[in-house]
């Protein structure tokens, strides 16, 4: 399980590709949502699309979310984001707060955080028992293969940043009037547990990527690549799901 350990770190893109790059993908994905979503083209309702958001404290999941909802209207794609779950959230099962948020034909749903959360801080932290976070590997994966059985396309993200790229973000922000917000103490300590999410992150990776639900592991050293990787990834999704 060496999965983090592969990706490419170093990679980076220039501003002026990054921005033609980006501007492409931009306007790809505006028609390919307007298609599934009936407002141009056949006029018919496509597959629902549900992008789903995981990664370090400071991986630049907001950045590349901001830019994937970018050129869409904000009537055809919902943005929803999951912390630590209420008292009420967890009188159910894990997975029940996740449905109503849940995109239906001709919909789009982006997800902040999400029912990876039971394999990852749940685990780590302790907030789930190890009969809880073992089980729910598999319960994950049939609960998104019923959703792909239903014709929905799935795409999921790790957003990925090296210990060293990381802190520089943290100090960035610590010293930011203005996103001193960002940064809590949670972050911070986190960090210091990095290698025991390491080991709960390779074993989500390896047990829940599924050819209907895959995981993309995002380099993110580099937030100009990382948003440019994103929104292509999910153009590319959402085309072979017209197919």
């Amino acid at each position: 399980m060496n999965r983090l350990s592969e990706v490419d770190l170093s990679q980076r893109l220039s501003k002026k590709e990054a921005t033609e790059r980006l501007d492409a993908a931009l306007e790809r994905l505006l028609r390919l949502r307007l298609t599934l979503g009936g407002q141009i083209g056949e006029r018919r309702l496509g597959p629902p699309v549900c992008v789903v958001f995981e990664g370090w404290d400071a991986s630049g999941k907001g950045g590349a979310i901001k830019r994937l909802v970018r050129p869409l209207d904000p009537r055809h794609v919902r943005v929803a984001q999951f912390a630590a779950p209420t008292y009420d959230e967890k009188r159910h099962h894990f997975l029940w707060r996740f449905w109503p948020v849940l995109p239906g034909w001709g919909g789009m749903t982006v997800l902040d955080r999400s029912w990876y959360g039971r394999v990852l801080v749940e685990r780590v932290e302790g907030f789930a028992t190890e009969e809880q976070w073992s089980r729910a590997y598999e319960e994950i994966v049939e609960f998104e293969r019923t959703l792909a059985a239903e014709g929905m396309i799935m795409v999921k993200f790790w957003m990925h940043v090296s210990p060293e790229e990381q802190l520089r973000r943290f100090e960035d922000r610590a010293g930011d009037p203005l996103r001193v917000w960002k940064l809590t103490d949670e972050d911070w300590r986190n960090r210091d547990r990095r290698p025991q999410y390491e080991v709960a992150v390779e074993e989500m990776l390896a047990r829940t990527d599924r050819p209907e639900a895959p995981w993309h592991v995002v380099p993110g050293d580099d937030k100009r690549l990382a948003r440019v990787v994103v929104v292509e990834t999910v153009c590319a999704a959402m085309e072979r799901g017209l197919c």
